[in-house]
């Protein structure tokens, strides 16, 4: 394994992770307060979960491209 594959890899993994756990605190209704006086609202996570999903597959789609042996 080539190190920009398992970077890919190792970035997708992590992207993946958080858009978990985006997914987590939308479905479980978790509430952040900043400064222990402003709420944050739950629509930002839908939109954190979808762009770093997409991130996440992305990246390894471009990891599993570089597997793929090259035409000489």
């Amino acid at each position: 394994m080539n190190s920009p594959q398992c970077g890919l890899r190792v970035a997708g993994a992590l992207f993946g992770l958080v858009s978990l756990a985006q997914l987590l605190r939308l479905l479980f209704g978790v509430q952040i307060v900043v400064e222990g006086k402003y709420p944050v609202p739950l629509w930002p996570s839908g939109v954190a979960c979808v762009v770093t999903g997409l991130l996440a597959f992305w990246l390894w789609r471009l990891a599993r491209s570089a597997d793929a042996p090259t035409a000489n």
